[in-house]
């Protein structure tokens, strides 16, 4: 089993279903309410222990997986962050199952919160999904307040009517912009500008001391600024090291890491690439003429182990 991470919030703790929870999660669905929705009830014990295997056998990515949800040391509830059975392009999709008992105290909506940041935030995921049946409307006002879209209908789950909710995330907490003060703004356009642009960013704006680079919300400005205090970056000094950039393939940050070296960037740890930074972290890193380090690392799920 791929375990998830606990997850805390104020009253509850999420953390991975263990095979000791069983009789726990028998006892909850033997309320007839917890699987009202569901195409066959489960609440018979050997429908729930079966139901619960199949939640143990989850190998999917790394840090999505299913939940016991506990208050104060007791099982209240189950939850899941993983990829739809039911969707197209294994979208991650959320659910969540809180006791009777533990209801109209705002708990489903802190656990489904505590969920949906951990996949938008903590796993950086593009988007989560959430299929609510038709006839279930406060689980539908539930995931309204969470901010989740509602983007159209289909019978899902053998169950009937569903309505399909998608979250987005958000730019709360993200880069604004990130600005460099550069010794010479033509040597900065020349390594900077080649390499943002090959990985997507845009030309923003541009002044006579600076020029900026726009990717989606957050842009990256250069400026020779009059206000410098020497000609010189020092990456080892205190202050900024380096900044590490998402590439899209370990193909393409070879590539990149080739090309880099016509436009003013040469590598570094040339000796360790590209595990330079550890044996499941395929990156280059490179060096400026002005000693501005970047680091270019291939996104997650392209990495592999180093080879013996």
């Amino acid at each position: 089993m791929n375990n998830p991470p606990t997850l805390e919030t104020a009253r509850l703790r999420l953390r991975a279903l263990t095979e000791a929870d069983g009789d726990a999660i028998v006892k909850l669905f033997a309320d007839p309410a917890m699987s009202a929705h569901f195409a066959v009830p489960l609440t018979e014990p050997d429908r729930v222990r079966e139901m619960v295997g199949r939640r143990l056998s989850y190998d999917g990515p790394a840090g999505m997986g299913h939940w016991a949800i506990e208050r104060d040391g007791e099982v209240i509830g189950l939850a899941h962050l993983r990829p739809s059975q039911e969707l197209p392009g294994d979208v991650p999709e959320i659910g969540y199952y809180l006791s009777r008992a533990h209801g109209g105290q705002g708990l489903a909506t802190e656990a489904a919160k505590a969920l949906l940041e951990h996949g938008l935030v903590g796993l950086g995921l593009s988007s989560v999904w959430a299929l609510v049946g038709e006839s279930n409307v406060s689980s539908q006002n539930l995931v309204r307040r969470l901010g989740f879209l509602d983007v159209g209908g289909g019978d899902h789950y053998g169950s009937g009517p569903h309505r399909v909710f998608v979250a987005l995330p958000s730019d709360h907490g993200r880069a604004h912009h990130i600005e460099l003060w550069v010794p010479d703004l033509g040597r900065a356009e020349e390594s900077w500008g080649w390499l943002l642009g090959e990985l997507g960013w845009r030309e923003f704006q541009r002044w006579p001391a600076g020029v900026s680079w726009k990717h989606g919300a957050t842009y990256l400005v250069v400026e020779r600024s009059p206000g410098l205090s020497g000609e010189k970056h020092e990456r080892t000094a205190p202050g900024l090291n380096h900044l590490a950039l998402h590439v899209e393939s370990r193909d393409r940050v070879d590539e990149l890491a080739a090309k880099a070296l016509e436009h003013g960037w040469s590598p570094m740890f040339a000796d360790k690439y590209p595990y330079a930074g550890g044996d499941h972290h395929y990156a280059a890193y490179l060096e400026n003429t002005d000693g501005f380090e970047v680091e270019l690392v291939a996104l997650p799920g392209t990495e592999v182990t180093r080879p013996d």
